[in-house]
């Protein structure tokens, strides 16, 4: 298959190393890394069996076309997804071959994950666990009456380890109410003792992505695990519900099962508490290079899960202007077992 990306992770899988401003060309059995002058000594220097070349500042796109036309390919597969209107049209209006769309072609190539990638991404998970156990010591000691928007810095330095590593994705901290918006925004709430507080956030290791969500009483003892206890009789009977659902999913989630089956498995514990309407998003999703890879947990997921699949697994139940709780691992799919990497 010829085919051409600019997403920087797509690129980074193909020949581990991408930057700001670069295409890949595939065609046949040669490979080219197409860069400006800022960032062609590293690409030189780190890429292996692609040949790097230098962009014309003037026109990007015009090294990529001469290639194109050298090859004498007839037809070329790209994702809609990565190329602007603008972008497209400067690249394929003066090219006559057939642009085959093929929509996160490079996502489903690398929908199973290879030893070397898992034993990454485990180790991505223990540096993110070890980051949620000393965002909970910072709480115990200095968290109490401060806000969200204060959390959410400290939350920021801790994961990344004060500049030893990057980001997932900006983390989440939410307190009470503001964690019934699964996507909460920092606010000026101030912490205090006995509120529900949930944390979602992930750091990378060799650019693969960690996740995990914890929801948690603030108080002098806490820890971020899954044994929460809330003097709150719904708040418990709300973690306890999630708790269960997501133990269910995790249960059912094999090789071989279908995706909206793992999905279900955890909602239907949500719909006989009585929740259902308050679960408002999908199970989980893939993790990888980036955060929100393939396959799909959700209800009208068409995914089949396969061996060395990496995903989340993250029910959620939110209670508008009262609180929200969710709970999310990440998991490795085996033949007939799930390892669960936090």
């Amino acid at each position: 298959m010829n085919y051409i990306l600019k997403d920087e992770n797509a690129v980074y899988y193909e020949c581990g190393f991408s930057c700001d401003n670069e295409i890949f060309l595939k065609l046949g059995n040669e490979a080219f890394f197409f860069t400006d002058a800022r960032y062609l000594t590293e690409a030189k220097e780190f890429i292996k069996n692609t040949q790097v070349i230098l962009m014309d500042r003037r026109d990007p796109f015009k090294a990529v076309r001469d290639c194109i036309r050298k090859s004498g390919i007839k037809a070329l597969v790209y994702n809609p997804a990565e190329w602007s209107v603008d972008e497209f049209a400067n690249l394929s209006s003066k090219l006559h071959i057939n642009f085959k769309k093929s929509l996160n072609f490079s996502q489903k190539k690398r929908i199973i994950k290879s030893e070397v990638e898992l034993d990454i991404l485990r180790e991505a998970a223990t540096l993110g666990a070890k980051a949620f156990d000393n965002f909970a010591k910072y709480i115990r000691e200095s968290g109490f009456r401060l806000s969200e928007k204060r959390l959410f810095n400290e939350a920021e330095n801790i994961f990344k380890n004060y500049g030893e590593l990057e980001l997932s994705f900006s983390p989440i901290v939410a307190l009470d109410e503001n964690a019934a918006k699964p996507h909460a925004l920092p606010s000026d709430k101030i912490l205090k003792k006995d509120m529900l507080l949930l944390l979602d956030a992930g750091v990378k290791y060799k650019r693969y992505c960690s996740d995990r969500t914890r929801t948690a009483n603030a108080d002098e003892n806490m820890v971020l695990d899954k044994n929460a206890k809330f003097e709150d009789k719904l708040k418990q009977k709300v973690y306890d519900t999630l708790l269960k659902a997501q133990e269910a999913s995790i249960k059912k989630a094999r090789a071989g099962v279908k995706a909206s089956d793992i999905d279900k498995a955890g909602r239907e514990v949500i719909e006989k508490a009585g929740f259902g309407k308050y679960f408002i998003h999908s199970t989980g999703h893939g993790v990888g290079l980036d955060i929100h890879e393939l396959p799909v947990i959700g209800a009208r997921s068409r995914d089949v899960i396969e061996e060395n699949m990496v995903f989340t697994i993250e029910p959620g139940i939110y209670l508008p202007n009262k609180f929200g709780v969710r709970i999310e691992d990440t998991v490795i799919v085996k033949s007939n077992s799930v390892e669960v990497i936090g």
